[in-house]
């Protein structure tokens, strides 16, 4: 018999919110650089996590169901068996909140198609399909064309305050950001809007081959392989051909960085020592077996038995989906009267309106994952205006932003070689824009 999930008591407090994908089998470099923060971050106190297993985004990735549902129960099974515990956090799968598809829907219908034309995986597969010469895109779903969206839906579900994320998926943030803003102007103060927390320290483990562990290199660790399995898999870690004696190299070493993930400071001072000192790599990979199974042998146990009890896993899945149900469910009959998706005699509810400095246009700076610095033009109704092109320095992007804000039309000719025209955006529109800013700051 279950009980009732325990709903949070209020909605002050810092709501952290992270997705799995579930489309492949956890492997070292997912437990170092997310699940082991993420699990410690967890039992903190002040804060609510929120974790789920998103599995229709990797619908977007994976046509194999069998996969999908092999990969739903292995993550689950990981994050609880390295000590995730679902009656402090809410843990759920995206595909048992049936709210989410339908505020993807709402937002998709306030996103306008020029923001979603500048999303880092759909321009990746725009840009090979051209560099191939093939039509630009070919073999592109509206699934991808649409992933931020469903991303942005995720997140302001459950208005989520922070985000962790890494420098390559700051962007999806700031997509879900427009979009509330957005939806905000138009119907009222709903959505919360979320902030990046972008995690400077997440370790980025090198696979087998040196390159970063990735499913895509096939040079994976699985988490949670057997003994024998993780003996052979770092037996083939690729070393150099220095012999028995001869002083190594830590800087580069695979095998020292995997290591050193999982050693203390004194274990890691240790083996940097036997490097000088010229261990042989036969040693030092039997050092690095042992020391990682340590920490996984324990986990390793309790993994094996959730995998062969997939019902324990599903009972706490579906306990996960009642806790974000009970904030989920009224939230979308919210949101749903409040665009008008309502009973015919409901009387209207007013609009609560923004602020005078909400509904002003404004300049957005930021940096992308490839290191350079943007800035946007927002609106005072959400929409974007202008986009700019990569700055190398973020003083050249705030002397760009500058320009603009006291020079208006003339700073527009100006700078037209590193701003990116906006589908649908009229230069009256950002004439208007440039003219409220510089009449807000006199």
């Amino acid at each position: 018999m279950t009980t009732a999930p325990k709903p949070f008591a209020s909605g002050t407090a810092q709501r952290f919110l992270t997705g799995i994908t579930t489309s492949g089998t956890p492997h070292l470099g997912n437990y170092v650089g997310s699940i082991r923060p993420s699990v410690a971050a967890s039992k903190g106190a002040g804060a609510e996590s929120f974790y789920f297993l998103a599995d229709y985004h990797a619908l977007i990735k994976c046509d194999e169901p069998e996969r999908i549902q092999r990969s739903t129960l292995e993550i689950a099974a990981s994050w609880l068996a390295c000590g995730l515990d679902p009656e402090r956090v809410v843990f759920y799968r995206q595909s048992d909140i049936p709210e989410i598809p339908e505020l993807t829907w709402l937002l998709t219908c306030v996103t306008g198609k020029g923001v979603l034309n500048r999303a880092h995986a759909y321009k990746a597969s725009v840009d090979k399909n051209e560099a191939a010469g093939h039509d630009p895109d070919a073999d592109v779903t509206a699934g991808l064309f649409m992933y931020p969206v469903l991303m942005g839906a995720d997140i302001l579900m459950f208005k989520a305050h922070q985000v962790p994320v890494g420098r390559d998926q700051i962007q999806h943030i700031e997509m879900a950001r427009d979009m509330a803003q957005r939806f905000n102007h138009l119907y009222g103060d709903h959505l919360v809007l979320p902030e990046a927390l972008i995690e400077e320290s997440v370790a980025t483990l090198p696979g087998l081959d040196g390159r970063k562990m990735s499913k895509s290199y096939d040079n994976t660790i699985p988490l949670f392989s057997s003994r024998d399995q993780l003996k052979k898999l770092i037996a083939g870690i690729v070393t150099d051909s220095r012999a028995p004696g001869e002083a190594k190299d830590t800087e580069g070493s695979a095998l020292f960085q995997i290591y050193q993930a999982f050693a203390t400071e004194a274990e890691t001072a240790a083996m940097r020592k036997a490097y000088a000192d010229g261990i042989a790599w036969g040693d030092a990979k039997a050092m690095l077996l042992n020391r990682i199974d340590q920490d996984i042998a324990p986990m390793r146990e309790h993994y094996e038995s959730l995998i062969n009890n997939p019902a324990k896993i599903e009972a706490i899945l579906q306990a996960g989906g009642e806790k974000a149900r009970a904030l989920s469910a009224p939230f979308m009959r919210e949101l749903r009267h409040a665009v008008g998706l309502r009973k015919l005699a409901a009387p209207a509810a007013p609009v609560k309106q923004k602020s005078a400095k909400a509904a002003t246009a404004g300049f957005k700076q930021y940096r992308e994952s490839d290191g350079q610095f943007y800035f946007k033009l927002v609106g005072s109704d959400g929409k974007l205006l202008l986009q700019s092109l990569g700055f190398a320095a973020p003083r050249d992007a705030a002397q760009a932003i500058a320009s603009l804000q006291q020079q208006g039309e003339a700073a527009l000719a100006a700078l037209a070689d590193r701003l990116a025209p906006q589908e649908g955006v009229g230069p009256d529109e950002i004439s208007a824009a440039l003219k409220q800013l510089r009449h807000a700051a006199d």
